[in-house]
């Protein structure tokens, strides 16, 4: 549990950190405008946007380094749960990189895209807006690109998932 307490305080601060003090654009923000979310195609099941996330991934050499089927550890404590996954992308290499430029990166890695059923039965694929992070980050040239590539590649990873196109 104390593992979670510094994500969510992070969540919840992220419209400031994006945009700057309060006083600016971030009273304006909501936490949508932060996240890019895609909805699965019709006829595209929850699991076939897995398998297609997880096979576009390796084609664009991007690992999943971890996956989080958190509605079954709800289910597992007795609370009712739709279906949410947490899946964790990264390239290694560039995560190196990025590191090597400023600790403060290691907020922002591995990338995640979660799955997740809303009220209504609708199936999602939800990620942070890394254009917001690149817009912020001041990189010099070369880590700009790189963040451009693993922005590129979880938008397509996304993008595969929810047309199901393997």
């Amino acid at each position: 549990m104390l593992q979670k307490i510094p994500s969510l305080a992070l969540l919840a601060l992220l419209p400031a950190l994006l945009l700057g003090p309060l006083g600016s654009r971030a009273e304006e923000m909501t936490i949508a405008d932060t996240v890019v979310k895609l909805p699965l195609q019709e006829g595209v099941s929850m699991d076939d946007a897995v398998e297609s996330m997880k096979l576009r991934a390796n084609v664009l050499n991007f690992k999943l380094v971890a996956h989080q089927p958190l509605y079954k550890e709800l289910e597992a404590m007795g609370v009712p749960s739709k279906r949410v996954e947490i899946f964790q992308f990264c390239d290694a290499r560039i995560a190196h990189e990025m590191l090597s430029e400023s600790l403060d990166f290691a907020a922002y890695l591995p990338c995640r895209i979660t799955l997740i059923e809303d009220k209504d039965g609708q199936a999602w694929l939800v990620s942070m807006d890394l254009d917001r992070v690149i817009a912020i980050a001041n990189l010099p040239p070369k880590l700009l690109a790189n963040a451009s590539k693993v922005r590129d590649a979880i938008r397509e990873i996304m993008e595969a998932g929810a047309s199901g196109d393997l």
